[in-house]
């Protein structure tokens, strides 16, 4: 059964349009990485990059590099690369700070856009103060924290409500002010529909934040076409930025001119080299900065970002899919899917870039995996994730990790003491 699968892997991988894009990425040969939507590997032109800001950059040009290599200009620079992956103009995403900070400068600013709108129409009594920011259960963790302490800030005036990914239309109403949503479920790779729901929030005057920190690099979307609001997503999984590379904030130009968000550092001012006492916040997306960027890191994510240049993300979308429909085929065949249940959608279409599987020993397995130099991930309690980065994982691959896998679950080696032990990182 296996030899055949190869087969079919082989046939697949001479008609992939991207097999030769995994040549820019600096991956150990004995590992199969499944594991991009946690962290996505560095390419070659990254390692260069990186070298090139600490020898010659920073170690010989020193601090004029802030004009002479255009360090200063970097949060825009990146933003202009990461604006066509989520069909959105260059001035209207810049790079900075991380999810969780950009995700509470939004809800700031959303929740400013909703005080000014019935500060406008109170006089005519024609609009109800707003009270809840709602997003969906099994979002991300950090991202009802900072909803959290939003809530905390504004001192019982909001609250914060989670319900169900099937029914969020159905929860949402005039007394909603933001809808702050994930469109991929770190999870279980469940894909909301992006259009249709903030279609139908700004049918009742909802502002909507979207996380596509599981969508950007592997899903196309169109954030014009959709009139989104407002996003986030990160620069460490399918851009491959490396461990902390800095996020990405998207805000619709529409907005530009209300922008107010509560954290105005220095960066974030009109004018931050002539060093005023008071703040006046820059233009359109410089608004969002606040503290000194992360030149290095961000230089990293720069440079990554060029794997992309030429690259149609409706081929990594298809690849995405037939990917994970090839996996799930391969699994059938072994005869896994009997004992791991896979909690991913059927349907393709609504799938992301990654598929999820429960089991009691999740993370043993996968820690079983890795040993055998298969990389994929575990998500507390009991999940076993599994990411399918198209622009370097083979269909080949995929038939070595169902093979993998196949030993592991047979001979049962997940219950060695070895695999047992959970590391600080899971």
């Amino acid at each position: 059964m296996i030899a055949s699968l190869y087969q079919q892997a082989e046939q697949l991988d001479a008609h992939d349009p991207l097999r030769d894009i995994k040549a820019q990425f600096a991956l150990p040969d004995d590992m199969i990485y499944l594991d991009g939507n946690s962290l996505g590997p560095v390419t070659h032109a990254a390692k260069e990059r990186a070298h090139e800001v600490v020898e010659q950059q920073w170690q010989t040009d020193l601090i004029k590099s802030w004009n002479q290599h255009n360090w200063i200009g970097l949060p825009q620079q990146v933003g202009a690369k990461i604006a066509p992956l989520i069909g959105a103009h260059p001035d209207e995403v810049i790079a900075c700070d991380s999810i969780s900070v950009n995700l509470y400068k939004l809800l700031y600013a959303a929740l400013a856009i909703q005080t000014q709108r019935f500060n406008e129409q109170f006089e005519h009594l024609s609009m109800a103060r707003r009270t809840r920011i709602v997003t969906q259960q099994g979002n991300f963790p950090t991202d009802g924290y900072i909803a959290q302490g939003v809530v905390e800030h504004y001192a019982q005036t909001l609250t914060l409500d989670y319900v169900a990914e099937d029914a969020i239309v159905e929860s949402l109403g005039l007394d909603v002010a933001v809808l702050m949503l994930t469109h991929v479920n770190y999870k279980t790779g469940y894909m909301l529909d992006i259009a249709y729901i903030t279609q139908q929030a700004h049918a009742l005057g909802i502002v909507v934040i979207w996380d596509l920190a599981h969508t950007t690099g592997v899903i196309p979307i169109d954030c014009t076409l959709w009139n989104v609001d407002f996003a986030v997503g990160c620069g460490y999984k399918y851009l491959n930025g490396g461990p902390g590379a800095p996020a990405f904030v998207y805000a619709a130009a529409r907005h530009h001119e209300q922008l107010k968000q509560p954290l105005s550092g220095w960066m974030g001012h009109a004018q931050p080299f002539a060093f005023t006492q008071e703040y006046i916040a820059g233009q359109g997306m410089l608004a969002f900065l606040c503290g000194t960027p992360a030149v290095i890191s961000m230089s990293i994510l720069d440079a990554a970002l060029d794997v992309f240049s030429g690259v149609e993300m409706q081929d990594v979308r298809y690849k995405s899919a037939q990917l994970t429909r090839f996996c799930l085929l391969c699994m059938e065949a072994q005869g896994l899917l009997a004992e791991l249940e896979c909690i991913s959608p059927d349907d393709s279409s609504v799938r992301g870039s990654q598929l999820a599987f429960t089991h009691t020993q999740a993370y043993a397995i996968c820690q079983a995996m890795i040993e055998k130099g298969v990389v994929a991930d575990f998500r507390a309690p009991n999940v076993l994730r599994l990411g399918f980065a198209p622009l370097y994982v083979s269909y080949h691959d995929i038939v070595r990790s169902v093979a993998v896998l196949t030993d592991i679950m047979q001979a049962q080696t997940y219950l060695d003491d070895v695999f047992q032990v959970k590391h600080a990182v899971t």
